[in-house]
């Protein structure tokens, strides 16, 4: 089937985690770990990190991986509207759309496993920030492979909208 015929009802998402982050706070400010390779449980190890801006009122995805897994975390200081599709023919939860809010009023990790198209808006008023530690390195050792990528962004008919 393919992607602009498939019908997606809302739900949660087999094997996708979203866990919220907690704010340490003292009279400095506050500090939240972002990732710790104990509580993944076996799940990926990230093989690089980066963060990202985006402006308000802006969209990045949707998009999915063949294989790299994205371990997102969404501290603020915007918020975010998060949105995931089940692609994975073989998941108990295929066909599922989840959406959730994430970022400064709700600090989350999401991880993304590869075959859910996932896609971010920054609903907030500011510019927002995310952390991302995924399980593959961008374009490969050396920047020297294919990208993996498959963006859904300009898809006619695609069931992958943003509202």
């Amino acid at each position: 089937m393919r992607p602009e015929e498939q019908t997606y009802k809302p739900g949660k998402i087999h094997d996708v985690a979203v866990r919220p982050l907690t704010k340490h706070l003292d009279e400095r400010g506050w500090l939240s770990e972002l990732f710790r390779l104990d509580e993944l449980e076996g799940m990926m190890k990230p093989a690089m990190a980066y963060i990202s801006m985006t402006a308000p009122g802006v969209a990045r995805g949707p998009h999915e991986h063949v294989e790299q897994t994205d371990y997102f975390c969404f501290l603020g200081p915007s918020n975010f509207k998060v949105y995931l599709w089940d692609r994975r023919p073989d998941s108990p939860s295929f066909g599922v759309r989840q959406v959730f809010y994430a970022g400064v009023d709700a600090p989350r990790v999401v991880i993304v496993p590869p075959g859910v198209v996932h896609a971010y808006k920054n609903v907030g008023i500011e510019n927002g920030l995310v952390f991302n530690a995924p399980d593959r390195l961008y374009a490969g050792e050396g920047k020297n492979s294919p990208v993996d990528e498959i963006r859904h962004e300009d898809l006619e008919g695609s069931p992958f909208r943003l509202d």
